[in-house]
């Protein structure tokens, strides 16, 4: 997350006597303001205890320096169940890739035979109850118990070939393409987590100087709450503004001489005009002074030394072309 270090009402102030540009040297613009620079709010994207903290305010980073370690104890922990879970789907989805083994098809053909001769001897039995019956000297409860039997030995013989022809025609698609789906579950889940313990390794996104620490070793912080601030010295820009009757005189891409307060000189170029007018502060103590309108201005500044830091006034001079004075 971005934000920019604003010292807005002190630049407007500042920037009131240069409303009207140099007045005396009508080649030449002067205009004061702040120097401003990018602030980065650097957070992690996992909650969790904070390990280490590897740098301090004032500390020099580089862009992708680890600045801090979140704890990822509870992740890996996460990520060992999810590797077990994702060989269960493997094995499984094996298994129905493969089909039945050649002793289990061997043992439901057995089955399937013994089932066989129990409903062949349940058969007999019914057939000879009955002849015993029909000659007067059988009963109808003999007779109908041995149908029962021969009833039940036909349901099991059902039950056998039935299981017998699952084993021979092996899993189906629909089956398989359930397993397939639960180990690209599972994949994706390992996946996750994996990406949650680097994301524990929190690092900056660019050079910068660490201008505050938010928060310290082994407090517990949520995701997306702020650890460190980072300021990008390495662009920083002054920001001024140019009254409407200079405005036409200055052009986006033009040099301009920058000056600190200390005497210091540094080129800048000038890499933003605003498009909207604004008022003069109200406690500007002259009416005249007051309905002034004035167009924000940036100059971009060289800053290899780090002479420039965020707050520091400074005086921009622009030099105007001869067919624009």
């Amino acid at each position: 997350m971005r934000s920019i270090t604003f010292v807005g009402a002190c630049a407007f102030i500042a920037a009131v006597a240069a409303t009207c540009g140099d007045r005396s040297d009508p080649s030449r613009i002067v205009a004061s303001g702040h120097v401003e620079a990018t602030d980065v709010r650097i957070s992690a994207k996992v909650g969790g205890r904070i390990l280490r903290l590897a740098v301090g305010e004032g500390d020099r980073v580089g862009k992708g320096q680890e600045l801090a370690e979140i704890d990822t104890v509870d992740a890996r922990l996460a990520l060992a169940e999810a590797v077990a879970g994702r060989a269960r789907a493997e094995a499984d989805l094996a298994l129905r890739l493969a089909g039945a083994r050649k002793e289990e098809i061997a043992e439901a053909e057995a089955e399937v035979a013994q089932a066989t001769a129990e409903l062949e001897g349940a058969r007999k039995d019914l057939d000879r109850m009955q002849g015993l019956l029909d000659k007067g000297s059988g009963t109808a409860k003999a007779r109908d118990d041995a149908f029962t039997r021969r009833q039940v030995a036909a349901k099991a013989l059902d039950a056998a070939e039935e299981r017998l022809r699952r084993l021979r025609a092996g899993s189906r698609k629909e089956e398989i393409d359930a397993a397939r789906a639960r180990l690209a579950a599972a994949e994706a889940r390992i996946g996750q987590l994996r990406q949650r313990i680097e994301d524990a390794r929190v690092t900056s996104p660019l050079s910068g100087i660490v201008t505050e620490k938010v928060s310290e070793e082994g407090e517990l912080v949520t995701a997306g709450q702020v650890l460190l601030v980072v300021t990008d010295l390495d662009d920083p820009w002054l920001t001024v503004y140019v009254g409407e009757p200079d405005l036409g005189r200055i052009r986006i891409g033009q040099e301009a001489e920058v000056v600190t307060d200390a005497g210091q000189t540094r080129k800048g170029r000038i890499t933003f005009v605003s498009t909207t007018a604004e008022f003069t502060p109200k406690n500007v103590q002259t009416r005249d002074e007051r309905v002034k309108l004035v167009f924000k201005v940036k100059v971009g500044l060289e800053n290899r030394d780090g002479l420039f830091k965020p707050g520091m006034p400074a005086e921009a001079r622009f030099t105007v072309p001869k067919d624009h004075r």
